[in-house]
């Protein structure tokens, strides 16, 4: 009997040395996509990108002040303070699941695709985590400066249950982050909460029929995105009401207990990310157990940057 010409699905262009070659980009772009849908912080702080080392510098100035001239003295210029915050990158990060059955597995979506979206998800809800740590901390921070403003706090007892009060909250903390010289018209400031306190907004219609939220706001759809010029983001994997302090796991840095948090309040300044590795997947095939292991990583390092960047709404 002859036997029959098997058409690999993940064979390119007919060279039958590696059948999962097509595979693989199928599966990193899903990885990929399922990373970009589900992270909601990338981006909302400073981020740097490095070739090489653990670590990265930011420069950091202050301001410097003024005098009225007398006629014929000579100007010799003053001092401005100068600082700087070094951000190191944390341990390689990983996601990995096996794949049994190769062929089988990756040529039924149903199979495929939720393993490459829970490693998308794990990786981008980490890193959405570490960041809303790391904003708590800097909410929290000292001056970078002598004289300057550190991080800042506005206490809210009502701000879970009360969505007047809330809103009220975040204008209070773009106040308070003006009046400390942060420059809140120039620069995006940006409201994380959680989705309790994000719908616990969209469903007062007094705030929703535009009288402190824009005109993209409704409460038929339940939409809305500024209060006060505020950028409002909501995630489930924001840590706030959570008591992180006794992680087993991960770097002491994102070990904050947040458990009176409501939500941050913060531009970009606030926190810093440097990315050694971005996303990556890795695949290996093991003849021994007759699948293929799928591994997506990546290796960045976050960090407070300027703490009077940020506010912390909390409830005592």
């Amino acid at each position: 009997m002859t036997a029959a010409t098997v058409s690999r699905l993940g064979d390119i262009d007919l060279g039958g040395s590696d059948f999962t070659q097509l595979f693989l980009k199928l599966f990193a772009g899903e990885v990929l996509t399922a990373f970009e849908e589900t992270v909601i912080l990338k981006g909302m702080t400073r981020q740097r990108t490095i070739t090489s080392g653990k670590s990265a510098q930011f420069p950091a100035t202050f301001n410097t002040t003024t005098t009225y001239h007398t006629p014929g003295a000579e100007l010799v210029g003053k001092e401005i303070r100068h600082n700087e915050v070094v951000i190191a990158v944390d341990d390689l990060l990983v996601s990995d699941v096996f794949i049994a059955e190769w062929d089988e597995a990756v040529n039924h979506y149903d199979v495929r695709a939720p393993y490459s979206n829970a490693l998308g998800r794990a990786l981008a809800l980490t890193y959405d985590q570490n960041i809303s740590r790391t904003l708590v901390a800097s909410a929290r921070g000292a001056a970078l400066f002598t004289g300057d403003t550190g991080g800042q706090s506005v206490t809210d007892a009502d701000g879970r249950t009360s969505a007047t009060s809330l809103a009220a909250s975040i204008w209070a903390a773009k106040q308070a982050m003006e009046e400390a010289e942060v420059p809140v018209e120039q620069q995006m400031v940006h409201a994380a909460l959680l989705p309790a306190q994000w719908y616990l907004l969209a469903q007062e219609p007094t705030l929703i029929l535009n009288r402190d939220v824009d005109g993209d706001g409704s409460y038929s759809r339940g939409t809305f995105s500024l209060i006060g010029g505020v950028d409002v983001s909501k995630s489930n994997s924001l840590r706030w009401g959570q008591n992180d302090s006794g992680l087993s796991t991960g770097p002491t840095k994102y070990k904050v207990d947040m458990t009176n948090t409501i939500a941050v309040v913060f531009t970009e300044d606030a926190a810093a990310t440097v990315q050694l590795k971005g996303l990556a997947l890795e695949s290996e095939r093991d003849i021994r157990r007759q699948g293929t292991l799928m591994v997506g990583k990546y290796a960045v390092g976050h960090g407070l940057l300027r703490s009077k960047c940020a506010v912390e709404l909390k409830t005592a």
